[in-house]
C-alpha cells in the first residue's frame, strides 16, 4: 500500500475528469455514444435510462471524486468513489458469465475501470 495524498488526489481528479467528460459526451451525442456501446436509443424510456446512468450517475461520480480530492484526509470519501468505479467492472464480470468478454474499446474501458478503482483503494492518504 502506498501512502500519498498527492497521488490519491491526482487519481481522484483524473477519475472526476474522465467521468465528467464521458457524461458531457453522452449529453451532447447520446445516439453516437449508445451506438458505440452496441445499442440504440429509440423511445423516451430508452433515453431516460441512458441519461440517468451516463449523465446523472456519471456526473455524480465525478462530482463525488472532486469532493473526495478536496477532503483527501477522509479516506471513506475516496474509497466510496473507488467502489462506484469498481461497480462497473463487477457488473461487466457478471455479463461475461452469460455473454462473453466486451470487445474493442469497451474491453480497454473494463481494464481501466478495474485498475483505476483498485489503485484508488491501494493509494491511502498520508498518516
Amino acid at each position: 500500500m502506498l501512502h500519498s495524498d498527492t497521488a490519491r488526489r491526482i487519481l481522484l481528479w483524473l477519475i472526476a475528469s474522465v467521468f465528467a467528460a464521458i457524461a458531457l459526451y453522452a449529453l451532447i451525442a447520446p445516439q453516437r455514444m449508445a451506438m458505440g456501446l452496441g445499442y440504440t436509443l429509440q423511445a423516451p424510456n430508452g433515453y431516460s435510462e441512458f441519461f440517468a446512468v451516463y449523465v446523472g450517475v456519471w456526473l455524480a461520480t465525478g462530482g463525488f471524486a472532486v469532493y473526495a480530492a478536496r477532503h483527501i484526509r477522509q479516506p471513506v470519501m475516496g474509497d466510496t468513489v473507488a467502489l462506484l468505479v469498481l461497480a462497473q467492472p463487477v457488473g461487466r464480470c457478471i455479463a461475461i458469465l452469460g455473454y462473453g468478454l466486451p470487445t474493442g474499446s469497451l474491453l480497454m474501458v473494463f481494464i481501466l475501470e478495474a485498475l483505476g478503482g483498485l489503485a484508488l483503494l491501494a493509494i491511502r492518504p498520508s498518516v
